[in-house]
């Protein structure tokens, strides 16, 4: 037991006395509330010590996770980390190498299937050539070759001359004489212009397109006699590298004009031998004699430089750095052949022979011709730009996932709202949001499938077809919805 605590003054400072009422009242109040005040303050000193203890133990633990770093031995991150750096490098060097590789050959790839492509196929033969009977360069240069043909098989200095000299050899005045003699110029002057008119309309009309189209098409089964040597050949290649299409059928339709407006002489002529140019250049002696070459690097090269790229992407460790890297590659390479086409076209205009008359209809000519190659390595430019782009917006980088992050708050937000106003994908949504992947691979591989399987490949065809496949994927990923999440039992709540 205690002992007994010495009396306390009453509120007031007065004294408790021995006959005062109520003296169990006076002492008990006054005393409760201070043992109250006391235990208060020890349980604020104990929960203030307790918190500083804890403090100092967190203080004490992230010192020593700070240290654990430090105190790791120096020698185990050289031991763990060379190795990879090794392998990095050597797989690195391995995907700069193939894709350097596809890059180079994409140029003699496209090339080559653009040669392989006029020599095995006429429709494409047809559609390179036939438009050059609708230019007017092309109408006049055919319309002088055809002229001078003419004229000069019928001979007309000469028919003119026998012409003036028979009339002059009957005993007319010696004046009248040297008149009709004098008229040998304006004759054949005349004579010329009468079949250079009727060329002229032959060679405008739908008939000459059309005899130049039927023409080509069947001369083109023809061409790769030439390239094999056939002498019996209606095209032919001269030993100066020239290509050039023999005019029979024209001058026929020429003939027949002729007669019908009274210039019947040209029945009695034997067939007119007449040619026209198509190109000019020593390699067509070179590719007569390599067609079986060019038939085999035509077929393969494409997709040796396809496999070379997508083997670079494959060996590096960056994938979609390398895929952009590889695009850009590609489209580097379009560019690089398409100035080299048009430095080649000034190379060619300054080789022409004399023989050519019209340098104008042979670079017409020869813009035709490699007209299909020049949509040919725009449509690889475009392919390596979308290709580029969609490997970036796929990529690691900041700004990827950066928009990334931003087309998917905002399809969240569109289906929210949605949801607010009772419209929603449902189980559907669920299903595309469980099978995204799949449905991703599959948007990509028909995309690809209709630009390997076109022909032509065209630039605004890989264009639509990237910006189709794209609205279709964004599409996709809006009506694709997460499933509900599942909630886990609180085990506390399990318990009570």
């Amino acid at each position: 037991m205690s002992e007994a605590k010495p009396p306390r003054r009453a509120t007031g400072g007065r004294p408790a006395r021995t006959g005062d009422a109520h003296p169990v009242e006076h002492q008990t109040e006054p005393l409760a509330v201070e043992e109250l005040e006391a235990a208060a303050a020890a349980d604020s000193t104990a929960d203030r010590d307790e918190l500083l203890a804890r403090l100092a133990a967190l203080e004490a633990e992230n010192a020593r996770l700070r240290a654990a770093p430090a105190a790791a031995p120096a020698t185990a991150p050289v031991a763990v980390v060379a190795p990879p750096r090794r392998r990095r490098w050597g797989r690195s060097t391995t995907a700069v190498v193939l894709i350097l590789l596809g890059a180079l050959l994409a140029p003699i790839a496209v090339v080559s299937a653009w040669a392989q492509g006029l020599v095995d196929d006429t429709d494409r033969w047809v559609a390179t050539v036939g438009p050059l009977s609708d230019d007017t360069t092309i109408q006049a240069a055919v319309t002088n070759r055809i002229t001078d043909a003419i004229v000069d098989a019928v001979n007309v200095e000469q028919l003119a001359a026998d012409a003036t000299g028979a009339v002059a050899d009957l005993g007319l005045p010696p004046l009248v004489s040297s008149a009709v003699e004098s008229l040998q110029g304006p004759l054949v002057n005349a004579a010329t212009d009468f079949i250079r008119r009727g060329v002229t309309n032959v060679v405008t009309s739908d008939a000459f397109s059309t005899a130049w189209v039927e023409a080509n098409r069947t001369a083109h089964a023809q061409l790769v006699a030439v390239l094999q040597g056939d002498p019996d050949a209606i095209a032919s290649i001269d030993a100066d590298g020239t290509l050039s299409v023999k005019l029979t059928t024209v001058i026929d339709a020429v003939k027949d004009t002729l007669v019908e407006r009274g210039f019947t002489i040209v029945e009695r002529l034997p067939s007119i031998d007449a040619t026209f140019p198509l190109v000019q250049s020593s390699d067509l002696v070179k590719l007569q004699t390599g067609y079986r070459l060019l038939h085999a690097l035509g077929t393969w090269l494409p997709w040796l430089s396809i496999l070379l790229l997508a083997g670079g992407v494959i060996a590096a460790q960056r994938r979609s750095r390398a895929l952009v890297v590889a695009g850009l590659s590609l489209a580097v390479a379009m560019l690089v052949l398409g100035l080299g086409l048009t430095i080649g076209r000034s190379v060619y205009a300054s080789s022409l022979p004399d023989t050519i008359q019209r340098h104008d209809a042979a670079l017409v000519v020869y813009d035709q011709a490699v007209s299909l190659l020049r949509i040919a390595l725009r449509s690889g430019l475009v392919l390596g730009l979308v290709v580029a782009a969609v490997a970036f917006l796929v990529g690691g980088t900041v700004a990827a996932r950066s928009l990334r992050s931003s087309w998917s708050r905002a399809t969240a937000a569109a289906r929210g709202a949605g949801d607010r106003r009772g419209v929603s994908t449902g189980p559907v949504g669920e299903f595309l949001y469980q099978q995204r992947t799949l449905l991703r691979v599959v948007v990509i591989a028909i995309a690809a499938l209709v630009i390997v399987l076109a022909d032509p490949i065209t630039p605004p065809l890989v264009f639509w077809t990237a910006v189709v496949a794209g609205a279709v994927l964004l599409l996709l990923s809006l009506l694709a919805r997460p499933g509900a999440p599942v909630v886990e039992p609180d085990e506390k709540t399990v318990a009570v």
